[in-house]
């Protein structure tokens, strides 16, 4: 018999065990290369039970077994529930720049292409685009941005790019007044962003799990910013040489600032502070070892 602690007993709204969590760890790997250790015991408990009172179910067992059955509405919902969306407009602002200067450089081979591959609910792929419009000085400028995320919760919000105005916070006034309408009436302490600027950019439901990706490049970057950390170290290298052809062979790789590449330095090198660019060789290499 599975032992339950007091905690559960007397405080847990539902019946949940370690082996309920190791099935949900096991799922959610298994599907997305979400790494989730053990201290993360109690926001699974949180973010899933809310998804029990919604079924009317009262254990986790039932609740996985509902899961497991193949309702692809509930797996959905497990999915979204279980990533994370931690985002910002402007996150890691020294990125930008970056970017504007290679825009800049390589203009010549318009239309540009750049792949923010976890959108989340919309503030990095925005902040993409209100760059490339100030690179160029244009509201039509030769960039388009691939926005994918695996939680299709938060694309649809992205899609509508409608915010809370104390999400602007870190957007500076100009910028608020060129690229945000605010509401008014019943529509007020909210902004919307302006269509040229959402024209730009194409949300697209993706798992980088997946064999295959609805994805074409060439892209000149590729924003890959506070993900790898949820995956073990074999399934951060799958992902990055996946990204080799797909890239320019002078492209940028953006990375979160807790996330280094030393295992995978034969791949990608340092080009700035969390900015990489491919190592010399690297996307032919990949070529060879995914051809045998």
């Amino acid at each position: 018999m599975e032992e339950v602690t007091e905690r559960e007993k007397g405080v847990r709204e539902f019946g949940f065990t370690r082996t309920d969590f190791e099935q949900v760890k096991r799922l959610i790997y298994d599907y997305a290369g979400i790494n989730l250790s053990d201290s993360k015991m109690d926001m699974v408990y949180s973010r899933l039970g809310r998804r029990l009172r919604a079924r009317g179910l009262t254990t986790f067992r039932d609740y996985l077994d509902l899961v497991s059955s193949g309702d692809g509405e509930e797996w959905e919902a497990f999915v979204n529930s279980l990533t994370t969306n931690l985002t910002d407009f402007f996150r890691e602002a020294h990125h930008f720049p970056v970017l504007s200067d290679h825009l800049r450089a390589v203009r010549s081979r318009a239309p540009l292409n750049v792949w923010c591959s976890a959108s989340s609910t919309g503030e990095e792929p925005y902040s993409l685009a209100m760059t490339a419009v100030e690179a160029f000085g244009t509201t039509d400028p030769p960039v388009r941005i691939l926005a994918t995320d695996i939680d299709t919760n938060v694309l649809e919000k992205a899609r509508e790019g409608v915010y809370p105005l104390e999400r602007l916070a870190k957007v500076s006034p100009e910028r608020q007044k060129k690229f945000f309408l605010r509401g008014t009436g019943k529509n007020a302490g909210q902004a919307r962003v302006k269509n040229f600027l959402r024209n730009l950019i194409t949300f697209r439901q993706l798992n980088l799990l997946d064999d295959s990706w609805p994805v074409r490049g060439p892209f000149e970057g590729i924003f890959c910013r506070n993900v790898m950390i949820y995956f073990d170290k074999q399934t951060q290298r799958k992902i990055l040489e996946r990204f080799l052809p797909l890239m320019r062979n002078d492209a940028l790789l953006f990375m979160g600032h807790s996330e280094g590449l030393h295992h995978v330095a034969d791949l990608f090198k340092i080009n700035g502070r969390t900015v990489y660019s491919i190592v010399p060789g690297a996307q032919k290499n990949s070529f060879d070892r995914n051809t045998r």
